[in-house]
């Protein structure tokens, strides 16, 4: 017997496409992505099964791509294809090309005949269909009847329990009330009534008095109002009260000698107040004031001639600031500064008069014209303010 050779065996245009498909490392959902054809249409192709395609006048287009998409010739693997499966191309207007539909169930099938009598029956007496009761089952309406019990039930028990919650009861207390035990029957009589009768009456009027009082709260007592001399403008001060300078020790009539009364100067109590500290900028800049704390006490973009007068605190806060060189600072009416160089950025500056005098110079107006339009608009602004 003689061994076959590769050659001898008959491949098929299946085969070849499968080849070239893994050649190309494609499964047929890729195929399906590019080329826009169900892979059930391109699993049929490679099977040569014409019957799987929903329109047969479509399949020489979709072999012919394939077979393009494969890098094949396209008429060469459309003639395998027609010879392998035993597919003729028809034009498009014939009825092979048309799209095939599932067979029409027979019409004599489906229609029913009007002669029966189990459907239509001819009998006056005998229903064309069954009523509604007909439809309703007895297991049915025994759950519903089940459930409307067991919903009663518990509305029922929950509101029984509501009621046994909202009830008030009182119950008896063997004290007799207050007011009663203060009630004499006999008092329209005018009996004598005894010592020692009397006795326990006045000591139950003071418990009871004492008792009103602990539950009694303050604020329902009448203030007890005090009525002055006269009103508290007509009160002076100097003639009464802490303030009040004493008189002068009495002079003898005898004696010749004048004695002049010199005044008591009164001590201050209270420190000068500190000179303001004014931060002000002549163009737009940034600054941020922060506490010792490194709380943020102030921020903000001062425009040109607003100013900002710094809390005096016991503890200097701190400055940072951009656009330094258009700031300055203001003490008693001396310019100091400026703060920095141009547009440069500071931080760290100690906020207190000592520390900026001892770290500034005072400016020169002159020096500056926008600083001098500053500040001559400001004192503009003050003359306007103060006429108004």
């Amino acid at each position: 017997m003689q061994l076959k050779k590769f050659d001898d065996f008959d491949i098929c245009l299946g085969d070849i496409m499968r080849g070239e498909r893994a050649a190309l490392g494609k499964s047929l959902l890729d195929v399906q992505r590019e080329l826009r054809i169900k892979a059930s249409y391109i699993a049929a192709i490679e099977d040569a099964n014409p019957s799987a395609f929903d329109t047969p006048g479509f399949i020489p287009g979709y072999v012919r791509s394939y077979a393009r998409f494969l890098k094949m010739d396209p008429d060469a693997a459309f003639s395998a294809f027609c010879a392998e499966s035993g597919f003729v191309a028809s034009h498009g207007m014939s009825a092979q090309a048309a799209v095939r539909r599932p067979k029409a169930e027979d019409s004599n099938a489906r229609s029913t005949p009007s002669h029966n009598p189990f459907v239509n029956p001819k009998i006056p007496f005998i229903p064309s269909h069954e009523g509604w009761l007909f439809r309703i089952h007895y297991n049915a309406v025994a759950s519903i009847a089940v459930l409307l019990v067991l919903i009663g039930a518990i509305g029922f028990g929950g509101l029984s329990i509501l009621r046994e919650i909202q009830r008030v009861q009182i119950a008896p207390v063997e004290q007799v009330p207050l007011v009663l035990s203060e009630l004499d029957p006999l008092q329209t009589q005018n009996l004598p009534v005894p010592a020692e009768m009397a006795a326990l009456d006045n000591m139950a009027v003071a418990q009871a008095a004492k008792l009103d009082r602990m539950y009694r709260p303050k604020a329902l007592d009448a203030p007890v109002l005090v009525e002055r001399d006269g009103p508290i403008s007509a009160l002076d001060p100097n003639t009464m009260g802490s303030f009040v300078e004493p008189p002068p020790a009495p002079i003898a009539v005898e004696s010749v000698a004048v004695v002049d009364i010199v005044p008591v100067e009164v001590p201050k109590v209270v420190e000068a107040p500190l000179p303001e500290l004014v931060l002000f900028a002549i163009r737009p800049a940034w600054v941020r004031i922060r506490s010792v704390d490194g709380d943020v006490i102030f921020e903000k973009i001062l425009d040109a001639g607003e100013e900002y007068t710094l809390p005096q605190t016991e503890a200097a806060p701190t400055l940072r600031a951009g656009m330094s060189g258009s700031l300055y600072f203001k003490i008693d009416e001396k310019i100091f500064g400026p703060i920095g160089q141009k547009t440069s950025t500071i931080k760290n500056v100690a906020l207190s008069v000592d520390a900026v005098t001892e770290r500034y110079a005072e400016v020169d107006i002159d020096l500056d014209p926008v600083l001098a339009r500053i500040i001559a608009f400001a004192k503009l602004q003050s003359v306007i303010t103060s006429e108004d």
